[in-house]
């Protein structure tokens, strides 16, 4: 429930009037005059649903927005509440989005001051790391609460649907810092953790399968990012609460950012790249999918005219569009590309690794699991590590089975491949 207040001059009074009444709506009238403008001030009480609604009447009925407030109340009792409840939260007209005026409010509200942003960055970023190394999937989540990257992923993805380039400008610039500053605080935590012998320096951190999953971006880690912004839009612009979504978001973004500086601090350039592609992916996905969103759920730019495009291109708009636009497209292309490899190489090892198993001398044998990770997401090597479970007889050895594999592999797919093989012990299910 909201109760709005809009200040109406005295010449526009009767056409403000007019539509309270026109929508049923039970108003109170309180005389307001000034050295300037003689005035009343108009308070009701509407369900959230239908603030939009009403501004929107009151401004085509010529009343300016420039006193107005909405806040937030608990219930209100009048003559036709029940009726307006019934028309626009159950009724013909239910809409669970809130007015334009509102998330604005709502989206900067939720950002904090820099000190605070940064410094609960640089906390997720460490906690994040600790659970990468320690391969804590409880510590990650941990990591995932206390990171406000929602506030400038929301704040940014607002700016950029209803044209305000300075809540675009800041908040996109406030993810981009932050998640540097998130993997510069990875860095040097990570650092500090291998020099002081706290995790052994010789430890292969591509075989800690919490690093694992965030260096090679795959189609699962593109949906992460997307469904990330689509609830965090629908969190903002509904009375859906937030805070979990705020949970969701930071899962796209701080681990990956924490593996991009354990790559760093273990000179494993390839760790590091294909986290940073996962970050990137994310935080493209996140922006581009919440303005989605917000453009179904019918938020538009102020001044706005619906089926007129000529009229609805300024130069302000098309600039920052066409930013965006740039940007997402080098980020998604290459995102597709990856993906494509990956497609293309997965299924050729699948076919490979089944074909050699085929043979005579490997009959005995069932595959049980095959996985394979691109080591820097194949950004700029080739290297990549496959990893096959098969069911052997007891007590057989097949001492030669890894080198064939790894021979065959880059024979077919012109990849350097590094074969895990994984033996479980009993008898391969017949037929």
């Amino acid at each position: 429930m909201r109760l709005l207040q809009v200040l109406v001059p005295d010449e526009r009074r009767s056409e403000a009037l007019r539509v309270l009444d026109d929508e049923g709506l039970d108003y109170v009238r309180t005389s307001e005059c000034s050295e300037e403008v003689d005035a009343e001030l108009i308070t009701l009480p509407v369900p959230t649903q239908a603030v939009d609604h009403v501004l929107t009447s009151l401004r085509e009925a010529g009343i300016e927005d420039e006193f107005i407030v909405v806040s937030a109340i608990e219930t209100a009792r009048t003559p036709q509440i029940e009726e307006l409840e019934e028309r626009f939260v159950n009724g013909r007209e239910e809409d669970d989005s809130i007015a334009k005026a509102e998330i604005r409010s709502k989206a900067l509200n939720m950002t904090p001051g820099p000190v605070t942003y940064y410094a609960m960055t640089l906390l997720s970023a460490i906690v994040a790391t600790a659970g990468l190394l320690l391969d804590s999937p409880a510590v990650v989540v941990g990591s995932m609460v206390i990171a406000p990257q929602i506030s400038a992923a929301l704040t940014g993805t607002v700016g950029l649907v209803l044209d305000d380039r300075r809540m675009f400008v800041d908040g996109v610039s406030a993810m981009v810092i932050g998640l540097l500053a998130a993997m510069l605080g990875a860095f040097a935590f990570a650092w500090l953790v291998r020099t002081g012998g706290v995790v052994p320096g010789t430890i292969d951190i591509t075989a800690i399968e919490q690093v694992q999953n965030r260096i090679s971006p795959g189609l699962l880690a593109l949906v992460v990012g997307v469904c990330a912004g689509a609830a965090g839009a629908f969190g903002l612009a509904t009375a859906i609460p937030v805070s979990l979504v705020g949970v969701m978001i930071a899962a796209a973004l701080i681990p990956a950012a924490a593996a991009v500086g354990i790559g760093l601090a273990w000179g494993d350039v390839g760790v590091a790249i294909g986290a940073f592609v996962l970050v990137a992916i994310n935080a493209t996905s996140i922006l581009l999918a919440g303005l989605v969103v917000f453009w179904y759920l019918g938020y538009r730019p102020d001044g706005w005219t619906r089926g007129n495009l000529r009229a609805n291109i300024t130069r302000d708009r098309l600039g920052t569009v066409a930013v965006m636009a740039l940007i997402s497209i080098v980020v998604l292309a290459g995102a597709g590309v990856v993906l494509g490899q990956h497609v293309v190489f997965e299924s050729e090892v699948n076919d490979e690794v089944r074909s050699a198993l085929d043979d005579d001398e490997y009959e005995e044998l069932e595959l049980v699991e095959l996985e394979t990770e691109f080591y820097d997401g194949g950004a700029i090597s080739n290297e990549t590590g496959v990893t096959v479970a098969v069911r052997r007889p007891a007590d057989v050895p097949y001492p030669d089975l890894a080198t064939t594999l790894e021979d065959r592999l880059e024979a077919e797919t012109d990849h350097e491949v590094s074969v895990i093989l994984e033996f479980i012990e009993g008898a391969a299910a017949d037929g």
